[in-house]
């Protein structure tokens, strides 16, 4: 439970815009654990409770004849997982920017995720590397 407080709720709570800073592997990593277990539980919840916003979207298709066609078709959205999606939107932004603050690298270093795949790569690479000893210029080493 204390894991809990410390590295997820303390993090939504009292860190909830804090982007100054730095954040530790296990603090960022931690949250996320318990970001993704909760997405989950929404999801299924939501799937349980039939909480569904329907999306009505063209969809391409290929018809008998082999002509382009389009169909309507629903796109189903769970409306407590996107709830929850969009309520840690600011504090995983922030424990991330914290992270690569924590490396070294400047919080700009996140938008390297718009580059498909190489991106995602890259800041996982950032997320599981080690700290900076001591202070860096975004401030001192977490005690964690």
């Amino acid at each position: 439970m204390n894991i809990f407080k410390e590295y997820f709720l303390d993090v939504i709570t009292k860190k909830f815009f804090q982007f100054r800073g730095r954040a530790p592997r296990r603090e960022f990593w931690y949250f996320m654990l318990f970001s993704l277990i909760f997405s989950v539980l929404f999801g299924v919840l939501g799937e349980k409770l039939g909480l569904f916003y329907m999306i009505p979207m063209q969809m391409p298709s290929m018809s008998e004849t082999g002509e382009m066609t389009h169909i309507m078709q629903n796109i189903p959205i769970n409306l407590l997982q996107t709830g929850f999606g969009l309520a840690l939107f600011f504090p995983s932004l922030a424990i991330t920017i914290r992270r690569l603050h924590d490396i070294g690298k400047s919080g700009w270093w996140y938008l390297i995720i718009l580059i498909p795949l190489i991106g995602i790569l890259v800041l996982f690479a950032f997320f599981v590397m080690a700290s900076q000893e001591g202070e860096n210029k975004y401030g001192e080493h977490p005690k964690n």
